[in-house]
């Protein structure tokens, strides 16, 4: 069924010749058809109009193929494998993939399209490989365990199996394709081409991507901002400005929100452990990112132990990749910012104290259902549609002296966000448990800026130079706010993609 409509977009430098319009489901969408006589294309195969996913295919005029980010799509059930298998180009035909950073939404394809031929580089900087190396491992391991549990499922069915979207093997074999550049660096990846990294303050080792690619017209500029993080981050130094761009690519993940401040956060935070650890005794879930947010938590625990204002009260990290990737935290203090380092000159490990533990063992894990008292449980994943935590969900979430915590984005069809909305009841592992415990969410512990922090973020940028923006990383209705909101910042030529169109700049 076609679906024709108008639109009202603006264009500048954009070679337009005609639109095809197409309805998928309920969801109208324009694919653009572009003149590609000349110049650099861009294409979205990724993170456009959603939040996962993030792929950016850049063909330069000198047959160049460059992809910035290759993540998963994820949070979407069934239709989530079904994506990550159709990758709409060649694999083999990539020359470059360029990170933004270490997120399995933004890195967790790599070792399938090197499964599938692609040979080239992986270019990042120096964190985001550490993590990489443990991150993309770890996924490997899960897809291997999936397949095996849902072909167990097809073999009832008289199915065939299915093979892994990729092995713990081929993560490891990728990682040989990886070169890490420091942050502020200029580096040469061919004739025609520079890459620099510029800290944005989202994650160990996130960048913005700033590529400066020799043209028949001259050199063109463009920067892919990957997530922004906060102003001012518990742990990692804060965003810093990136060179003047030309066409700039950012994400929208809270365009429409404002997030209070870590002050504020950290207070409710020692209120919510107060309120189940000591008046009810209960179990405290928070559900977590293994990378990031694992430790902001830990980080803000440790200064409220050193403040002598935590309860008694046993707290558990329950992540193998947490802890590996702790490790990896520790090995980074160049990534601090002033705060952490002030910390440091009294309590050498700020992710350390004596009443937190971590678990690695499935055995330990599994212990934690049988404690009665009080007791903290950080575990992953942060929005709860995988990992350990959702056994400690269905062992705890219909005990009404208990509290879920979640201190992360969720996307709208994950556990986490339905958890958030307020159901009564949800499915975990394929069993209907009734929601009983408290279900809270501290917004300020998210790595991405609010709609005003990252308008702050682009002011670096002069809007009289920037030939055009392209909002990835958001749902559709939070980009057109954060589209308006730019545009009374005196940002214009606000494009936000679908899924495959193409632009060329």
């Amino acid at each position: 069924m076609t679906s024709l409509f108008k639109t009202d977009l603006k264009y500048c430098s954009l070679n337009v010749n005609y639109y095809s319009f197409a309805e998928s489901g309920n969801f109208g969408y324009i694919s653009k058809v572009i003149n590609h006589n000349f110049g650099m294309k861009l294409t979205f195969y990724g993170a456009a109009r959603e939040v996962t996913g993030s792929k950016i295919l850049i063909e330069t005029e000198h047959g160049k193929n460059i992809l910035l980010d290759c993540g998963q799509f994820q949070g979407k059930g069934l239709e989530t494998e079904e994506q990550n298998r159709s990758i709409a180009f060649s694999p083999a035909s990539l020359d470059h993939v360029i990170l933004s950073h270490a997120h399995i939404d933004h890195s967790g394809l790599i070792p399938f399209i090197h499964r599938n031929g692609f040979s080239g580089s992986v270019i990042c900087t120096n964190a985001t490989r550490d993590l990489c190396s443990i991150m993309l491992a770890d996924s490997g391991k899960i897809q291997e365990h999936d397949t095996v549990t849902f072909n167990k499922k097809r073999e009832k069915k008289g199915l065939p199996p299915v093979e892994p979207l990729y092995t713990q093997a081929d993560a490891v074999s990728a990682m040989k394709l990886f070169i890490s550049v420091a942050y502020d660096r200029k580096f040469r990846i061919d004739d025609f081409t520079t890459v620099r990294f510029t800290n944005t303050g989202h994650m160990l080792g996130s960048a913005v991507v700033t590529l400066e690619l020799k043209e028949k017209d001259g050199i063109k500029r463009l920067a892919f901002t990957g997530d922004i993080g906060r102003p001012v981050n518990r742990i990692l130094k804060s965003p810093e400005p990136f060179p003047q761009a030309d066409f700039l690519i950012a994400e929208s993940t809270y365009g429409d929100r404002l997030h209070p401040t870590m002050a504020e956060s950290d207070e409710e935070l020692c209120q919510v452990v107060h309120r189940t650890c000591v008046e009810k005794k209960g179990k405290l879930i928070i559900p977590a990112f293994s990378v990031g947010r694992t430790q902001e938590i830990v980080y803000s625990l440790n200064n409220l132990y050193n403040g002598q204002r935590l309860p008694k009260v046993d707290i558990y990290v329950d992540s193998p990749l947490s802890v590996n990737a702790t490790n990896i935290f520790r090995m980074h203090p160049d990534c601090f910012n002033d705060d952490v380092r002030q910390v440091m000159l009294s309590d050498p490990d700020p992710f350390g104290f004596n009443t937190l533990f971590y678990n690695t063992s499935v055995e330990g894990s599994k212990s934690l259902n049988a404690i009665k008292g009080p007791v903290i449980i950080i575990s992953s994943s942060g929005m709860m549609e995988a990992g350990r935590v959702k056994h400690h969900l269905a062992n705890s979430i219909s005990n009404p002296a208990n509290t879920v915590l979640a201190v992360g984005y969720c996307a709208p069809s994950t556990l986490g966000a339905r958890l958030l909305r307020g159901e009564k009841v949800v499915s975990i592992h394929g069993n209907k448990y009734p929601v009983r415990a408290e279900i809270k969410k501290l917004e300020s512990y998210s790595g991405h800026g609010d709609y005003q922090e990252m308008a702050d973020f682009l002011s670096c940028q002069d809007p009289q130079k920037l030939k055009n923006i392209f909002l990835v990383h958001g749902e559709y209705e939070t980009q057109q706010h954060y589209r308006t909101y730019l545009e009374s910042k005196g940002f214009s030529n606000i494009e936000i993609p679908s899924y495959s169109s193409s632009f060329v700049l």
